[in-house]
């Protein structure tokens, strides 16, 4: 047996002790921005929430709303359940709130496109099946035709 291995073992483990004891001055002498970081990070997100850009009060606003791409091309219905037209796009406005829908209330088949716009405020809901209550076929294709500009 080695004379000089219990000496190694009690060497180590006082530079292991001894780095321990550094470590846990380092902790002591964090500044207080960190620390208030540091207790940040002790405190769990709760699962599934995790903050990236936007508050947990606005992650539940979104989880109730809709999402844009389950709007496009949903046919659109008066309250006498008549298909009116498409959803072809949405438009948001520039202080982020959806404004405008553009409706393709094109003839038979759809073959050539017909697009207008309707305020948002004017649906009675998107879904499950988006509602234009007070509206025709008619009325909406009397309405001046909606072109996009480059």
């Amino acid at each position: 047996m080695n004379k000089n291995l219990p000496r190694r073992d009690i060497v180590c483990a006082l530079a292991a002790f001894g780095a321990t004891g550094l470590a846990f001055g380092q902790a002591a002498s964090v500044p207080a921005s960190s620390a208030s970081a540091a207790s940040a990070a002790r405190t769990a997100p709760v699962a599934g929430r995790v903050l990236l850009g936007i508050t947990i009060v606005e992650t539940d606003l979104v989880t109730t709303g809709y999402r844009a791409s389950k709007l496009l091309h949903v046919d659109v219905y008066n309250d006498k359940n008549e298909k009116i037209g498409k959803v072809d796009d949405l438009i948001i406005s520039t202080d982020g709130t959806l404004s405008i829908v553009v409706l393709n209330v094109a003839g038979f088949l759809g073959l050539a496109k017909h697009l207008v716009i309707v305020p948002v405020r004017q649906f009675k809901q998107f879904a499950p099946k988006a509602i234009l209550p007070n509206a025709s076929k008619d009325q909406l294709k009397a309405l001046p035709k909606f072109e996009y500009t480059p």
